[in-house]
């Protein structure tokens, strides 16, 4: 009786721990690539940059599918036999990134929960505690349906799941965890200040003594001449915004309040310009034309380089006014190259996959509610 509720116990848990792993994967594919990347760079395979989303779908198209055939208990002795190697090896990759940390985070539930390298590797060798026992009772584990039902059932997990994970590839993720999810506000509440303290040690007496800076006699030769600077920290007073966005011009200057400050401003995102077709810019050129004729602002943000910007300018009048951000930031912001936010003072109103940019009567619709 015990072993079977040990054996079924950790069938159980391991199962509901793939199916949410899957799952926060799969729902953000494009992102899970963007990990993928990460390992490929780290171990110096750049050759295989081309293959990080379609080993993004088919990874949590299996983590899912073998999830949900321990909850279904189906076909366990494949099912055992996968997930003793998958756990092997994510177990031996983790410890590895413990160590070493060749990428800050392996992203096992993409944003959903962040968790240092340790925490992974920790998580990782419960689960193949789980992952054995479930392997040596492989053969103890009886179904309730004939093989070939069983066989479906697992087709089915990973085929449905594929698909699942490529729809959200081709528009947006259908659950964002990310700071700039539709709803949020990005500026901070209140005001942030920061505070400066400066430690200062008498020569004589070693007595120390902190100040707030600039509240202390700097221009007192006499106490200057007696006391030395030691050590200083910073104390933030507020919520500091998440976005971690810093826009600028071609000169340098900052626009971030340009862009989280204006009132119902439509932001095209863009993290390479020169992967974004000339079909899908004329799209861009008409949108914004008509955004313009109902007195709405558009423009741009990219990490491309300026001379390819203005190359691309000189064709598409959309690209008139454009600010330059980090690459990763922007991927952050919206899942496609070319994406569209709507931001009105710093909140995320809507978000759109080139794919579904609303033009003509779905733009005016949106635009009748802004004004509402």
């Amino acid at each position: 009786m015990m072993s079977s509720l040990i054996r079924n116990t950790s069938r159980i848990l391991t199962g509901l721990v793939f199916v949410f792993s899957g799952f926060v994967k799969g729902v953000d594919p494009l992102g899970t690539a963007y990990r993928i990347e990460d390992y490929f760079i780290a171990y110096q395979a750049n050759w295989a940059l081309g293959l990080s989303l379609p080993l993004a779908i088919l990874l949590c198209a299996v983590e899912f599918g073998v999830g949900m055939a321990l909850l279904a208990n189906v076909r366990m002795k494949l099912t055992s036999w996968v997930l003793l190697l998958m756990m092997s090896f994510f177990t031996l990759l983790t410890f590895y990134d413990a160590i070493y940390e060749p990428v800050p985070d392996c992203g096992c539930f993409g944003d959903a929960i962040k968790m240092t390298n340790w925490q992974t590797f920790y998580k990782n060798i419960l689960l193949i505690i789980f992952a054995i026992i479930v392997f040596v009772n492989r053969k103890k584990f009886n179904s309730l349906f004939s093989k070939p039902v069983q066989t479906v059932l697992v087709a089915l997990f990973l085929l449905l799941f594929g698909y699942f994970s490529l729809y959200n590839y081709r528009h947006l993720p259908m659950i964002d965890f990310r700071a700039w999810k539709v709803g949020n506000q990005l500026n901070p509440e209140g005001e942030v200040e920061t505070r400066v303290y400066l430690t200062y040690q008498n020569k004589e007496t070693g007595e120390t003594k902190e100040y707030l800076s600039p509240n202390y006699p700097w221009n007192d030769s006499i106490w200057l001449s007696q006391w030395e600077f030691v050590d200083q920290r910073t104390e933030t007073l507020g919520d500091l915004p998440q976005h971690g966005l810093f826009a600028e011009d071609t000169a340098g200057n900052d626009m971030t309040d340009i862009v989280l400050h204006s009132p119902h401003l439509f932001v095209f995102v863009s993290p390479d310009l020169t992967a974004v077709s000339d079909a899908q810019l004329n799209e861009v050129d008409a949108i914004v034309e008509q955004l313009q004729e109902n007195g709405y602002t558009a423009l741009w943000l990219t990490a491309s380089l300026p001379m390819d910007v203005e190359g691309l300018s000189a064709k598409h009048p959309s690209l008139a006014e454009v600010y330059y951000a980090d690459e990763t930031v922007l991927k952050t912001i919206v899942r496609a190259n070319p994406g569209l936010v709507l931001i009105d003072h710093g909140k995320v109103l809507g978000k759109w996959h080139y794919n579904d940019f609303p033009q003509g009567e779905s733009l005016l619709k949106i635009l009748l509610g802004l004004n509402n």
